[in-house]
């Protein structure tokens, strides 16, 4: 995830080109030269491993900020999008991308969809005092206790981990009835983590036992070790958070010696993108924003998806809704802010949604969870490596790290 700061000519002018491409495109496009239009700047990474996420949601919110303007924008200003990409997320590309888009007028930010691959462009965001918004990282850090006070201003439209992690723990005891899990953590990036520490503390508190708690660092070599403890215990389900390169080994692992325990996974292990070779995908179930394989009970996230099909950019994974919602939070605070594109004016009324309506549900924020919480899930199962909407589910009470 961290990307190294010894990065050459040649990566340099690569920058130098995405962003000119990105902005020349936006601008042909949309009229960002003109006035009277609002700047976004986003940032994020559409070529490395966070592209199966941060690519559906900067397509959402392109079509998003298409439909805004086609209604005369906000307050009569047109939105215009650059972008720029961070090359799988390196600190020094991530904070030239910032500046530059900065440099060319936009007074709002978008970041890729994990805290930690985020991070060096949430801060130089913060650092220019401007609002500092996620399509979906899932984090309670995603505000004041990772950024402090400046952290004020950053607000996610992913779901809050001790929301999604507790969701799955009243999923499985209460609708599956599995009394006993085996957990399974990557340490590679504190969403992966918080996820199964939110679901342990409210399994335990609905009466859920965990018979094994197996953990490891995604890269580390350990995998196949984990596996083999997992293997070698019993219980109603397996429960993680993962979905990076480590994911297939551990799953395909599991089901190669006939354990077909069911598994449980979070938002971050939505998609067929990852499915292992030679191995198909059964009893397994996770929770997303939206379900991308055309049952999803919404008519307008169905809408959504044809608009993304239409234009050849179908999405992997549920992520490509809050790139939209992200776009309806932001018109809604500047339309209550009566235009204003100050940063802790919009982050005040930010603060304050409760229930807001957006294409994902409604969104609700508070002092301490710039994450969204009390949204419903979209239960997903997989069987034969067909995945299918299953219902949808709301947390009754959230799980603690």
């Amino acid at each position: 995830m961290r990307g190294t700061k010894r990065w050459g000519l040649a990566v340099a002018l690569a920058l130098v080109v995405a962003i000119a491409v990105a902005a020349v495109g936006v601008t042909t496009a949309s009229g960002a030269q003109s006035a009277g239009t609002i700047k976004l700047a986003y940032v994020a990474d559409f070529t490395g491993q966070m592209a199966p996420f941060d690519n559906p949601a900067l397509t959402a919110a392109k079509l998003e900020i298409k439909n805004v303007n086609a209604k005369g924008g906000v307050l009569g200003k047109k939105l215009v999008l650059l972008q720029c990409d961070t090359q799988n997320s390196k600190p020094d590309v991530s904070k030239s991308c910032v500046d530059n888009l900065v440099g060319q007028g936009a007074v709002i930010g978008l970041v890729t969809c994990d805290v930690d691959a985020a991070t060096a462009a949430i801060q130089e965001f913060l650092n220019k005092n401007l609002l500092t918004v996620s399509p979906c990282i899932g984090t309670d850090q995603m505000g004041p206790k990772r950024f402090g006070a400046k952290g004020k201003l950053a607000f996610s439209f992913g779901n809050v981990a001790q929301d999604e992690g507790a969701a799955m723990a009243e999923y499985a005891y209460n609708v599956k009835h599995w009394k006993t899990a085996i957990t399974v953590t990557d340490n590679v990036i504190v969403y992966f983590k918080n996820i199964v520490q939110a679901f342990t503390s409210r399994f335990k508190q609905l009466g859920g036992k965990i018979v094994d708690a197996e953990s490891f660092t995604a890269g580390d070599k350990t995998i196949s070790s984990v596996v083999s403890r997992v293997n070698s215990h019993k219980a109603a389900v397996i429960v993680t958070s993962d979905g990076f390169a480590d994911w297939p080994t551990e799953f395909a692992g599991i089901r190669s010696l006939g354990n077909n325990t069911p598994i449980m996974n979070s938002w971050a292990g939505d998609g067929t993108y990852w499915y292992p070779k030679g191995t198909k995908v059964s009893n397994y179930w996770y929770v997303t924003y939206a379900s991308v394989f055309g049952d999803d009970p919404s008519p307008q996230v169905k809408a959504l998806i044809a608009q993304m099909k239409a234009i050849h950019q179908p999405p992997a994974t549920g992520a490509f809704v809050q790139g939209s919602a992200a776009i309806d939070g932001i018109v809604a605070a500047i339309k209550s802010a009566k235009g204003s594109t100050t940063g802790s004016t919009l982050a005040a009324i930010m603060v304050k949604f409760h229930n807001l309506p957006t294409i994902s549900g409604k969104v609700s924020f508070s002092p301490s969870l710039h994450s969204v919480f009390g949204r419903a899930y979209r239960v997903m199962e997989v069987q034969n490596s067909k995945p299918k909407f299953v219902q949808l589910y709301t947390t009754k009470k959230l799980g603690t790290l």
